[in-house]
């Protein structure tokens, strides 16, 4: 059984990047374009589109033809965020550093609070599904002391980076390390079975969609399509998925380092963002990966059926929230 607590060092390599990059930009265009055409993958009808773009300030008739990608896009955006805010609030409030800090002296009735107004922990433990099970025995068996702290963590990383972010080109990063995300891969923000890359990504994401974006399973699988699902000579095979030998069974590895992800995810906004300029389309930055999580979630609807039929069901419900 293959559980990486870690990928191979290479990933990590300047030239290995330059080549995942390469694939990457070769394979964009044509996800844009049906990323386009298609409205995102919605089932909304060209209607329903217009109504869509109206509401949020678009001019004249919305057609789901690359002619009209500004149009599109401007809804894809608009509807984006107002999915984003639906529940961000609650994460706002739930990681907020002083009411965190009040905790301090009561870590049990935090893990309560975490339990019940938490929408992702939320959802997860309130699931009838057996495969989330484990989830719910790990939640249960957790240090509170360890769920504060670690979130304590996030929160406080968190707005310390969107504070020094301000103050400097985010968008003039073009190295791995000047990204600043080494320090999420560390056990200081994680908590075993509860707290992993994919609860871990979520917090950052609500709390700062404009430098933070969401390593769901969704998103590692985006990028085993947009790499062509190249392997790039690793020796355990592609980087974004896991093997499990002994069953043949192929999961997203959700296990990826979120400071690799953070920066394939980053060039994947800087090349939305050069569509959208190109198209007189402005991505609000404060909301800048709320579109790339669009673009990711597009990606894998597409190669459903493929996901489906390469994966374990079981597994990847369960690890994907963790």
């Amino acid at each position: 059984m293959y559980y990486p607590n870690n990928i191979e060092e290479k990933c990590y390599e300047e030239q290995h990047i330059e080549r995942v990059l390469l694939e990457i930009k070769a394979h964009f265009h044509d996800y844009f374009d049906a990323f386009i055409q298609s409205a995102g993958g919605t089932t909304l009808s060209e209607q329903q589109i217009n109504m869509i773009a109206e509401k949020f300030g678009s001019e004249g008739t919305v057609k789901t033809s690359k002619k009209n990608t500004a149009n599109v896009l401007k809804s894809l955006i608009a509807e984006g965020i107002e999915k984003f805010e639906k529940d961000r609030k609650s994460y706002i409030d739930l990681l907020d550093e002083e009411w965190l800090e009040e905790y301090k002296d009561n870590p049990a009735g935090f893990k309560t609070k975490l339990r019940s107004a938490c929408p992702i922990i939320r959802v997860t433990l309130n699931s009838k599904a057996k495969e989330l099970d484990k989830y719910r025995y790990e939640f249960g068996i957790s240090n509170p002391n360890e769920l504060l702290a670690v979130c304590q963590n996030l929160s406080n990383f968190a707005n310390s980076y969107a504070e020094e972010c301000e103050e400097f080109d985010y968008d003039s990063i073009s190295k791995l390390n000047e990204l600043e995300f080494e320090e999420l891969d560390t056990e200081d923000y994680s908590v075993f079975g509860v707290i992993g890359g994919g609860i871990k990504s979520h917090f950052l994401y609500k709390l700062h969609p404009a430098f933070f974006p969401y390593r769901s399973k969704e998103a590692i699988w985006a990028l085993w399509y947009l790499t062509d699902k190249k392997t790039f000579e690793c020796e355990e095979g592609s980087q974004f998925l896991m093997i499990n030998v002994e069953k043949s069974l192929t999961n997203q590895n959700y296990f990826y380092p979120y400071e690799l992800f953070g920066f394939y995810a980053y060039q994947i906004y800087l090349l939305l963002k050069k569509e959208a300029d190109k198209n007189n389309v402005h991505i609000p930055t404060e909301y800048r990966y709320v579109l790339v999580d669009q673009f990711f979630a597009f990606i894998a609807k597409k190669h459903e059926e493929d996901i489906k039929f390469t994966s374990s069901s079981s597994e990847d419900k369960l690890y994907s929230w963790m």
